[in-house]
């Protein structure tokens, strides 16, 4: 090779220019589309699954371990457990066809420099609770700071090499992180959602995503929440009606199968 020869200059082949001494090239190599479709309810829905990426959210030990934050303060954690089955049997699927992982935890600076008072409150109301940044009286891990036990994703879905790790701030994952630069240097137009609390961090990140210009869809049989029924409901009603679709893990693994 010679310093006239082009190389690519980027972080991820679908967003990278070619550059040498003499010459550099914007063209974008894009892949022909991979169409794969998908059922929600009595509709088709049809996906380019190479400028598709999935995001999952809070599956860390604080909301889905039982010596985590939410069962220290008496929440029943099972339900935040159920996505960690169909995760195993997907994720591993979607690697093959190229998709990215990207996980999306809560992992706050241990000076929580960032975050307003308005924050801090919902986990810490009288100021004297085991709120952001506490150490959990069991094991010491500081709830929801980056790096703890406590923010890490759970040992059964640990992240494999070439996975992408964000941390979020809010019930949003947009907001003060660069989750919207990895996407848009993926060149990613369909955004998979998965994790908990579907009706709080998870539909918080989804609806800012198609703000943003993304599609989405929830698989729901990957997506739970530690609230009422009721809010599961209303929150699988709202990305139908409002935002997106609601599709399943298990659909999109046989749909993988049956291109493979």
């Amino acid at each position: 090779m010679t310093d006239r020869d082009l190389v690519p200059l980027g972080a991820f082949a679908q967003n990278a220019w070619s550059v040498s001494a003499a010459e550099v090239s914007l063209v974008r190599a894009r892949d022909a589309a991979r169409p794969v479709t998908l059922g929600d309810r009595d509709r088709k829905v049809t996906l380019d699954i190479g400028r598709t990426a999935i995001v999952v959210v809070d599956m860390q030990n604080d909301f889905c371990h039982p010596q985590g934050w939410l069962a220290h303060i008496g929440v029943d954690v099972a339900p935040c457990r159920a996505p960690i089955a169909p995760l195993q049997a997907l994720l591993p699927m979607l690697r093959e066809a190229g998709v990215p992982v990207i996980w999306l935890n809560w992992g706050n600076r241990p000076d929580r420099a960032n975050l307003p008072p308005s924050v801090l409150h919902v986990y810490d109301p009288d100021g004297r609770s085991t709120g952001i940044g506490k150490p959990l009286p069991g094991n010491g891990a500081h709830v929801l700071e980056e790096g703890s036990w406590a923010a890490a994703v759970v040992d059964e879905l640990a992240p494999a090499p070439g996975d992408i790790a964000v941390s979020k701030y809010r019930m949003t994952g947009f907001q003060d992180t660069e989750l919207e630069a990895i996407l848009r240097n993926l060149d990613v137009t369909t955004v998979l959602f998965a994790g908990v609390n579907a009706d709080q961090c998870v539909l918080n990140t989804l609806t800012d995503a198609v703000a943003r210009g993304f599609d989405a869809v929830l698989l729901e049989d990957c997506s739970a929440t530690s609230s009422p029924a009721f809010c599961m409901e209303a929150t699988l009603y709202n990305v139908r009606q409002c935002y997106g679709f609601v599709c399943d893990g298990a659909d999109l693994r046989a749909a993988l199968e049956a291109g493979a």
